[in-house]
């Protein structure tokens, strides 16, 4: 007799999930869940007949799963907390739960965009996952409907869209259409940036090539990639306390002028620029007003596309629209976008959207085996779905400015706050030794981040110098967690 192993988790209150709206017609899916003491959930045996009987899931212990990952695991894929590791078993809305059940308040997942295990999302998964899966060769309901969807969020001209199952490969198929569209191969990318693993994305990455030594870097380096910096006002290469915005923002055009004009020069030109539409790795970046539009003439006026890539960004994170880039104004219209880790809630499922001209000038056949299978667009589609009827878009606009005045608040008392930025639930707060010479208070960075570990908080810090708290929290965040994670950061400044 066939069986299928489900996991079920403990609810929050009364057994419901906090970041829903329409709770009452999903109760029935979320009710009757169990957690057993010692922190060993239980698991339904459902059989091919429908019976259900209760049996206890063989577990690992802690130890053993260190040591699997030590010896037999590769050594680069580090673990959050690396001294002291979490043992994450369950996630409900905007928290996850250890193996004692201590709740976390999830700060940092932007992939759990919806929030975690949402039953909505969940739901669609199984129904499909029962009906069928099969690749995009098959004629299917579900992606159609979800290029429909997608679509219709965006830019007129955005028409056209690939499945793939990743926003590396996204990025990557990106990059293939500009340099089959234009038979050019130079690509400009930001300095600090990071678009994927592959590696004709690594060649892009400048983020990453800093983390390791210059030789092995050196192995990634391409000559048909130039690096310009990132227009970060507060800590880039031009700075508000030096310019005015306007001033900064020309001077940050004038260093992508500079590279095409040096193309130029040599015979050549960019195939396109690529760029997240808010700098996420590079410390929560966002753009002077005019930056983007600065760039996209220069790119058009030599040829060159714009790539702008919302895998980390998109999916009404910043509050007031549904992608990153429209925030800097209706006139500005990248030539592709790519989209991801929101877009499946935790399962594998990206984009890539362009115009029709874009696309049929892309001749070579183009096949994903997972790309567009009917139950990565099932779950795309309830994602899309839960994000307007939960109304999280409103929520991150909220929620997101509630976040940014009570971290402005936190600043007026300590001088170590240098910067808060951000936008909608993407926001960051730059810590410094000195106000007056910006030096990143890295360590202070590292502190509040391994204390808060302790104190039920997940947070990180990133940037080039480690040295900003990041907060980019599933998008059901609410303000009530707003106060405790900022009260505990308060404590842990006052002691530091």
């Amino acid at each position: 007799m066939d069986t299928l192993y489900i996991e079920k988790s403990k609810t929050l209150e009364n057994g419901e999930f906090p970041h829903m709206r329409n709770k009452e017609k999903y109760k029935d899916s979320i009710k009757d869940e169990k957690v057993v003491e010692n922190g060993d959930t239980t698991h339904d045996v459902l059989s091919s007949d429908g019976n259900i009987s209760e049996s206890k899931k063989e577990r690992l212990s802690t130890s053993e799963i260190l040591d699997i990952r030590k010896t037999k695991y590769g050594p680069s894929c580090m673990l959050f907390f690396e001294q002291a590791p979490l043992r994450i078993e369950r996630g409900s809305g905007q928290y996850m739960f250890d193996e004692e059940g201590t709740r976390y308040i999830d700060c940092i997942n932007n992939v759990a965009h919806v929030g975690h295990s949402h039953p909505r999302v969940t739901e669609a998964a199984v129904k499909q996952m029962k009906q069928l899966y099969t690749n995009n060769r098959y004629l299917h309901d579900n992606l159609p409907r979800l290029v429909e969807k997608i679509t219709q969020t965006m830019p007129t001209d955005l028409s056209v869209c690939y499945f793939t199952n990743s926003g590396s490969e996204a990025n990557d198929l990106a990059l293939q259409l500009t340099r089959m569209f234009r038979h050019r191969h130079d690509i400009i990318t930001l300095d600090n940036a990071y678009h994927g693993t592959v590696t004709s994305l690594q060649q892009i990455n400048p983020y990453k090539w800093k983390q390791v030594e210059k030789e092995t870097s050196d192995m990634y380096r391409s000559q048909w990639v130039h690096v310009v910096p990132a227009p970060d006002s507060y800590r880039g290469k031009y700075r508000d306390d030096e310019y005015t915005m306007e001033e900064l923002t020309d001077l940050y055009v004038q260093e992508v002028q500079q590279v095409v004009d040096d193309l130029r020069g040599q015979g050549r030109a960019p195939a396109a620029l690529i760029l997240e539409s808010m700098q996420s790795c590079g410390g929560q970046i966002i753009y002077p007003l005019g930056y983007l539009k600065g760039i996209k003439r220069i790119m058009d006026e030599c040829g060159g596309l714009i790539i702008a890539d919302e895998v980390q960004v998109g999916f009404g994170r910043v509050g007031d629209h549904w992608w990153a880039f429209q925030q800097y104004g209706a006139d500005f219209v990248p030539d592709i976008v790519t989209i991801g880790k929101p877009m499946g809630n935790g399962h594998p499922v990206a984009a890539v959207v362009t115009t029709k001209e874009i696309s049929q000038s892309f001749k070579l056949p183009y096949f994903n085996t997972y790309g567009g299978n009917p139950v990565s667009c099932a779950i795309a589609l309830a994602v899309l779905e839960v994000i307007e009827t939960d109304g999280l878009m409103e929520n991150a606009k909220i929620v997101g400015n509630y976040l940014m005045d009570q971290m402005r608040e936190l600043a007026s008392r300590h001088q170590c706050i240098g910067d808060v930025r951000g936008r909608g639930l993407f926001c960051g707060m730059d810590l410094v030794l000195d106000r007056t010479t910006r030096e990143p208070a890295t360590e202070l960075a590292k502190y509040i981040v391994g204390k808060l570990r302790y104190d039920g908080v997940i947070l990180s810090r990133d940037g080039p110098h480690e040295n900003v708290l990041k907060f980019k929290p599933p998008m059901c965040f609410s303000k009530q967690d707003v106060d405790e994670v900022i009260t505990k950061i308060d404590k842990l400044l006052y002691e530091f």
